[in-house]
Protein backbone atom coordinates (compact mmCIF):
# COMPACT_ATOMS: atom_id res chain seq x y z
CA UNK A 1 0.00 0.00 0.00
CA UNK A 2 1.39 3.33 -0.93
CA UNK A 3 1.57 6.16 1.73
CA UNK A 4 -0.53 9.23 0.36
CA UNK A 5 1.81 12.31 -0.05
CA UNK A 6 0.54 15.16 2.11
CA UNK A 7 -0.78 18.61 0.21
CA UNK A 8 2.00 20.70 -0.51
CA UNK A 9 1.85 23.36 1.95
CA UNK A 10 0.97 26.88 0.54
CA UNK A 11 1.14 30.41 2.26
CA UNK A 12 -2.55 31.02 2.49
CA UNK A 13 -3.66 27.92 4.56
CA UNK A 14 -5.22 29.11 7.56
CA UNK A 15 -6.76 27.89 10.38
CA UNK A 16 -10.09 27.76 9.06
CA UNK A 17 -8.90 25.86 6.00
CA UNK A 18 -8.01 22.63 8.92
CA UNK A 19 -11.67 23.19 10.34
CA UNK A 20 -13.18 22.47 7.58
CA UNK A 21 -10.99 19.94 6.41
CA UNK A 22 -11.14 18.02 9.95
CA UNK A 23 -14.86 18.81 10.00
CA UNK A 24 -14.80 20.73 13.50
CA UNK A 25 -14.97 24.55 14.35
CA UNK A 26 -12.20 26.85 14.80
CA UNK A 27 -12.33 26.60 18.60
CA UNK A 28 -11.44 23.00 18.40
CA UNK A 29 -8.55 23.68 16.18
CA UNK A 30 -7.44 26.23 18.31
CA UNK A 31 -7.90 24.23 21.56
CA UNK A 32 -6.24 21.26 20.26
CA UNK A 33 -3.07 22.89 18.72
CA UNK A 34 -2.39 24.95 21.78
CA UNK A 35 -2.37 20.97 23.99
CA UNK A 36 -5.76 22.46 26.21
CA UNK A 37 -5.94 18.97 27.32
CA UNK A 38 -8.50 19.74 30.33
CA UNK A 39 -10.84 20.07 27.02
CA UNK A 40 -13.67 17.40 26.65
CA UNK A 41 -12.15 16.73 23.18
CA UNK A 42 -12.20 12.96 22.26
CA UNK A 43 -8.75 11.55 20.60
CA UNK A 44 -10.35 10.82 17.33
CA UNK A 45 -10.96 14.32 16.94
CA UNK A 46 -7.80 15.78 18.21
CA UNK A 47 -6.44 12.87 15.87
CA UNK A 48 -8.59 14.01 12.52
CA UNK A 49 -7.42 17.83 13.76
CA UNK A 50 -3.27 17.04 13.38
CA UNK A 51 -4.07 14.75 10.20
CA UNK A 52 -5.34 17.82 8.74
CA UNK A 53 -2.57 19.49 9.83
CA UNK A 54 0.05 17.69 8.17
CA UNK A 55 -1.60 17.22 5.40
CA UNK A 56 -2.28 21.45 4.49
CA UNK A 57 1.33 21.75 5.69
CA UNK A 58 -0.60 24.50 8.27
CA UNK A 59 1.66 26.28 10.46
CA UNK A 60 0.46 29.04 12.76
CA UNK A 61 1.65 32.05 12.36
CA UNK A 62 4.13 33.57 14.88
CA UNK A 63 4.99 29.87 15.95
CA UNK A 64 8.64 29.47 17.70
CA UNK A 65 10.09 31.83 20.41
CA UNK A 66 10.11 34.83 20.27
CA UNK A 67 13.19 36.98 18.90
CA UNK A 68 13.41 38.94 22.54
CA UNK A 69 14.87 36.89 24.96
CA UNK A 70 13.78 39.32 27.78
CA UNK A 71 13.19 43.13 28.28
CA UNK A 72 9.54 42.70 26.17
CA UNK A 73 8.28 45.79 24.72
CA UNK A 74 4.38 46.12 25.08
CA UNK A 75 1.82 47.68 22.47
CA UNK A 76 -1.68 49.17 23.67
CA UNK A 77 -4.81 47.95 21.58
CA UNK A 78 -7.51 49.83 22.29
CA UNK A 79 -11.05 48.68 20.43
CA UNK A 80 -14.61 50.04 21.00
CA UNK A 81 -16.04 46.84 20.55
CA UNK A 82 -15.33 43.09 20.57
CA UNK A 83 -18.74 41.19 21.00
CA UNK A 84 -20.70 42.63 18.49
CA UNK A 85 -18.45 40.92 15.41
CA UNK A 86 -16.17 38.21 14.53
CA UNK A 87 -13.90 40.52 12.90
CA UNK A 88 -12.55 42.06 16.53
CA UNK A 89 -10.96 38.59 17.37
CA UNK A 90 -9.20 38.30 14.33
CA UNK A 91 -7.56 41.72 14.70
CA UNK A 92 -6.62 40.85 17.25
CA UNK A 93 -5.00 37.55 16.85
CA UNK A 94 -3.09 39.39 13.59
CA UNK A 95 -2.16 41.93 15.94
CA UNK A 96 -0.75 39.61 18.42
CA UNK A 97 0.90 37.15 16.37
CA UNK A 98 3.36 39.86 14.54
CA UNK A 99 4.01 41.05 17.91
CA UNK A 100 4.82 38.08 19.85
CA UNK A 101 7.24 37.74 16.36
CA UNK A 102 9.07 40.62 17.61
CA UNK A 103 9.15 40.33 20.81
CA UNK A 104 6.55 42.65 21.45
CA UNK A 105 3.49 41.73 24.45
CA UNK A 106 0.50 43.66 23.74
CA UNK A 107 -2.48 44.67 25.95
CA UNK A 108 -5.77 44.63 24.69
CA UNK A 109 -9.00 46.70 26.29
CA UNK A 110 -12.69 47.21 25.02
CA UNK A 111 -13.94 50.89 25.93
CA UNK A 112 -17.29 51.09 24.10
CA UNK A 113 -16.36 54.58 22.97
CA UNK A 114 -15.75 55.65 26.83
CA UNK A 115 -13.68 59.04 26.53
CA UNK A 116 -12.14 58.72 30.35
CA UNK A 117 -11.41 54.94 30.40
CA UNK A 118 -9.22 55.50 27.14
CA UNK A 119 -7.74 58.42 28.60
CA UNK A 120 -6.54 56.43 32.12
CA UNK A 121 -5.36 53.85 29.43
CA UNK A 122 -3.23 55.99 27.56
CA UNK A 123 -2.00 57.60 30.97
CA UNK A 124 -0.93 54.61 31.95
CA UNK A 125 0.59 53.04 28.66
CA UNK A 126 2.28 56.60 28.49
CA UNK A 127 3.93 56.07 31.91
CA UNK A 128 5.07 52.48 31.08
CA UNK A 129 6.68 54.11 27.30
CA UNK A 130 4.59 52.12 25.59
CA UNK A 131 5.93 51.33 21.81
CA UNK A 132 2.87 52.61 20.32
CA UNK A 133 -1.22 52.04 20.56
CA UNK A 134 -3.58 50.77 17.94
CA UNK A 135 -7.17 52.85 18.49
CA UNK A 136 -9.30 50.50 16.67
CA UNK A 137 -13.31 50.74 15.67
CA UNK A 138 -15.40 47.99 14.60
CA UNK A 139 -17.00 49.68 12.17
CA UNK A 140 -14.84 51.35 9.41
CA UNK A 141 -15.36 55.33 9.83
CA UNK A 142 -14.35 58.79 10.68
CA UNK A 143 -12.89 59.26 14.26
CA UNK A 144 -12.48 62.03 16.95
CA UNK A 145 -8.41 61.09 18.07
CA UNK A 146 -8.32 61.21 21.65
CA UNK A 147 -6.09 64.16 23.36
CA UNK A 148 -3.69 61.47 24.81
CA UNK A 149 -3.54 59.45 21.88
CA UNK A 150 -1.17 62.01 20.98
CA UNK A 151 1.97 61.30 23.43
CA UNK A 152 1.86 57.89 21.71
CA UNK A 153 3.03 56.59 18.63
CA UNK A 154 -0.24 55.41 16.96
CA UNK A 155 -1.57 53.89 14.07
CA UNK A 156 -5.48 53.73 13.67
CA UNK A 157 -6.98 50.33 12.73
CA UNK A 158 -10.01 50.12 10.63
CA UNK A 159 -10.81 53.90 11.17
CA UNK A 160 -9.05 57.27 10.23
CA UNK A 161 -9.06 60.91 11.60
CA UNK A 162 -10.27 63.77 9.21
CA UNK A 163 -6.88 65.17 9.57
CA UNK A 164 -5.07 62.43 8.88
CA UNK A 165 -2.64 63.28 11.47
CA UNK A 166 -2.38 59.57 12.39
CA UNK A 167 -1.46 56.80 9.63
CA UNK A 168 -4.46 54.72 9.53
CA UNK A 169 -5.23 51.22 8.36
CA UNK A 170 -8.51 50.21 6.54
CA UNK A 171 -10.15 47.80 4.12
CA UNK A 172 -10.01 48.84 0.18
CA UNK A 173 -13.49 48.75 0.37
CA UNK A 174 -14.58 50.63 -2.92
CA UNK A 175 -12.33 48.12 -4.79
CA UNK A 176 -13.42 44.80 -3.03
CA UNK A 177 -16.99 45.98 -4.20
CA UNK A 178 -15.86 46.63 -7.92
CA UNK A 179 -14.06 42.86 -7.86
CA UNK A 180 -17.45 41.51 -6.47
CA UNK A 181 -19.22 43.14 -9.45
CA UNK A 182 -16.97 41.85 -11.43
CA UNK A 183 -16.93 38.88 -10.82
CA UNK A 184 -20.89 38.55 -11.28
CA UNK A 185 -20.28 40.37 -14.58
CA UNK A 186 -17.55 37.80 -15.94
CA UNK A 187 -20.19 34.82 -15.60
CA UNK A 188 -22.37 36.89 -17.86
CA UNK A 189 -24.93 38.72 -15.20
CA UNK A 190 -26.36 42.09 -16.66
CA UNK A 191 -29.43 42.30 -14.27
CA UNK A 192 -27.40 42.76 -11.16
CA UNK A 193 -28.96 43.98 -7.74
CA UNK A 194 -27.03 45.63 -4.61
CA UNK A 195 -28.51 45.15 -1.26
CA UNK A 196 -26.81 47.59 0.65
CA UNK A 197 -26.64 47.76 4.81
CA UNK A 198 -28.42 50.83 6.57
CA UNK A 199 -27.75 54.29 5.11
CA UNK A 200 -24.97 55.29 8.13
CA UNK A 201 -22.78 52.30 7.34
CA UNK A 202 -19.76 53.93 5.52
CA UNK A 203 -18.69 50.04 4.30
CA UNK A 204 -21.75 49.77 2.69
CA UNK A 205 -21.52 53.44 0.90
CA UNK A 206 -18.42 52.34 -0.44
CA UNK A 207 -18.87 48.57 -1.27
CA UNK A 208 -22.03 50.10 -3.52
CA UNK A 209 -19.44 52.98 -5.04
CA UNK A 210 -17.20 49.60 -6.34
CA UNK A 211 -20.34 47.45 -7.42
CA UNK A 212 -21.53 51.24 -9.88
CA UNK A 213 -17.91 51.28 -10.71
CA UNK A 214 -17.42 47.71 -12.17
CA UNK A 215 -21.53 47.93 -13.85
CA UNK A 216 -20.16 51.96 -15.58
CA UNK A 217 -16.49 49.92 -16.67
CA UNK A 218 -19.14 47.02 -18.00
CA UNK A 219 -20.64 49.77 -20.21
CA UNK A 220 -23.80 48.45 -18.04
CA UNK A 221 -26.17 51.42 -16.74
CA UNK A 222 -26.43 51.51 -13.24
CA UNK A 223 -30.22 51.41 -12.52
CA UNK A 224 -31.73 52.72 -9.01
CA UNK A 225 -34.66 50.25 -9.41
CA UNK A 226 -31.76 47.46 -8.37
CA UNK A 227 -30.32 48.84 -5.00
CA UNK A 228 -32.21 48.11 -2.33
CA UNK A 229 -31.60 49.08 1.03
CA UNK A 230 -31.07 46.42 3.73
CA UNK A 231 -29.72 46.57 7.26
CA UNK A 232 -26.80 44.05 7.61
CA UNK A 233 -28.79 41.44 8.94
CA UNK A 234 -30.44 38.41 7.78
CA UNK A 235 -34.11 39.85 7.95
CA UNK A 236 -33.16 42.65 6.06
CA UNK A 237 -31.90 40.46 3.08
CA UNK A 238 -34.74 38.36 2.98
CA UNK A 239 -36.81 41.09 2.73
CA UNK A 240 -34.75 43.17 -0.41
CA UNK A 241 -34.80 39.94 -1.99
CA UNK A 242 -38.80 39.46 -2.34
CA UNK A 243 -38.88 43.26 -3.16
CA UNK A 244 -36.27 42.71 -5.98
CA UNK A 245 -37.27 39.09 -7.17
CA UNK A 246 -40.80 40.60 -7.23
CA UNK A 247 -39.88 43.00 -10.43
CA UNK A 248 -41.77 42.59 -13.56
CA UNK A 249 -37.57 42.46 -14.48
CA UNK A 250 -36.43 40.86 -11.93
CA UNK A 251 -32.20 40.11 -11.12
CA UNK A 252 -30.23 37.46 -12.15
CA UNK A 253 -27.75 38.21 -9.75
CA UNK A 254 -27.63 39.77 -6.35
CA UNK A 255 -24.78 41.63 -4.78
CA UNK A 256 -25.55 41.92 -0.85
CA UNK A 257 -23.26 43.99 1.34
CA UNK A 258 -21.96 41.60 3.87
CA UNK A 259 -22.74 37.79 4.05
CA UNK A 260 -25.13 37.52 6.90
CA UNK A 261 -27.43 39.78 3.85
CA UNK A 262 -26.46 36.97 2.04
CA UNK A 263 -27.86 34.50 4.45
CA UNK A 264 -31.17 36.16 4.73
CA UNK A 265 -31.18 36.35 0.58
CA UNK A 266 -30.70 32.90 0.67
CA UNK A 267 -33.70 32.18 2.42
CA UNK A 268 -35.87 34.73 0.44
CA UNK A 269 -34.98 33.01 -2.65
CA UNK A 270 -35.55 29.41 -1.78
CA UNK A 271 -39.17 30.60 -0.31
CA UNK A 272 -39.83 31.47 -4.29
CA UNK A 273 -38.76 28.28 -5.32
CA UNK A 274 -35.59 29.46 -6.53
CA UNK A 275 -32.22 28.08 -6.07
CA UNK A 276 -29.07 30.69 -5.24
CA UNK A 277 -26.39 29.91 -7.38
CA UNK A 278 -28.91 28.15 -10.09
CA UNK A 279 -31.95 30.60 -10.93
CA UNK A 280 -29.97 33.56 -9.52
CA UNK A 281 -26.68 33.84 -8.48
CA UNK A 282 -25.67 35.33 -5.17
CA UNK A 283 -22.22 37.35 -4.16
CA UNK A 284 -21.45 38.19 -0.17
CA UNK A 285 -19.17 40.65 1.53
CA UNK A 286 -16.75 39.33 4.58
CA UNK A 287 -16.09 35.90 4.10
CA UNK A 288 -17.57 34.90 7.82
CA UNK A 289 -16.76 31.33 8.45
CA UNK A 290 -21.04 30.51 7.67
CA UNK A 291 -20.23 31.34 3.62
CA UNK A 292 -18.44 28.28 3.01
CA UNK A 293 -21.15 26.19 5.02
CA UNK A 294 -23.85 27.20 2.91
CA UNK A 295 -26.25 25.13 0.20
CA UNK A 296 -23.94 26.11 -2.18
CA UNK A 297 -21.11 27.47 -0.62
CA UNK A 298 -21.45 31.22 -0.93
CA UNK A 299 -18.88 33.10 -3.11
CA UNK A 300 -17.92 36.46 -1.29
CA UNK A 301 -14.73 38.97 -0.21
CA UNK A 302 -12.64 38.75 2.50
CA UNK A 303 -12.16 41.39 4.92
CA UNK A 304 -8.39 41.00 5.27
CA UNK A 305 -8.31 42.06 9.48
CA UNK A 306 -5.84 39.71 10.21
CA UNK A 307 -3.38 41.58 7.23
CA UNK A 308 -4.25 44.97 8.78
CA UNK A 309 -3.84 43.85 12.76
CA UNK A 310 -0.13 42.60 11.71
CA UNK A 311 0.47 45.79 9.51
CA UNK A 312 -0.44 47.62 12.23
CA UNK A 313 2.55 46.32 14.21
CA UNK A 314 4.76 46.74 11.19
CA UNK A 315 4.07 50.46 11.17
CA UNK A 316 4.46 50.86 15.07
CA UNK A 317 7.74 48.50 15.24
CA UNK A 318 9.38 50.36 11.74
CA UNK A 319 10.95 53.68 11.56
CA UNK A 320 9.02 57.01 11.68
CA UNK A 321 7.41 58.21 9.04
CA UNK A 322 4.81 60.67 7.59
CA UNK A 323 1.19 59.50 8.19
CA UNK A 324 -0.14 58.25 5.78
CA UNK A 325 -3.51 56.17 5.14
CA UNK A 326 -2.77 52.01 3.77
CA UNK A 327 -6.06 50.75 1.91
CA UNK A 328 -5.68 46.85 2.26
CA UNK A 329 -6.59 44.87 -0.61
CA UNK A 330 -10.13 42.41 -0.07
CA UNK A 331 -9.84 39.81 -2.06
CA UNK A 332 -12.41 37.26 -3.57
CA UNK A 333 -13.45 33.92 -2.35
CA UNK A 334 -14.78 32.15 -4.83
CA UNK A 335 -16.82 29.20 -4.75
CA UNK A 336 -20.59 28.42 -6.22
CA UNK A 337 -22.96 30.66 -5.59
CA UNK A 338 -21.68 33.32 -8.53
CA UNK A 339 -22.18 31.06 -11.03
CA UNK A 340 -25.07 29.91 -13.07
CA UNK A 341 -26.16 26.01 -14.30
Amino acid sequence: MTRKTPDKPTARVTMKDVALRAGVSQSTVSFVLNGMEDMRISEETRRRVMRAVQELGYRARGAGRPRKSNGYRMIGMILDEIATSPFAAISIEGVQEEAWKNGILVEVAMTRGDKQYEAELLRRWSEENALGVIYSSILTREVALPDLLRRHRAVLLNCYDQAGEVTSVVPAERRGGELATKALIDEGYRRIAFISGEPWMEASDQRMEGYERALRAARIPVDPSLIVEGNFMPSGGRDATLRLMAMDAPPDAIFCANDLTAIGCYEGLKELGLRPGGSVAVMGYDDQEIAQHLSPPLSTVVLPHREMGQLCVSVLSGQEHKPEQHRIECPLALRASHRGE
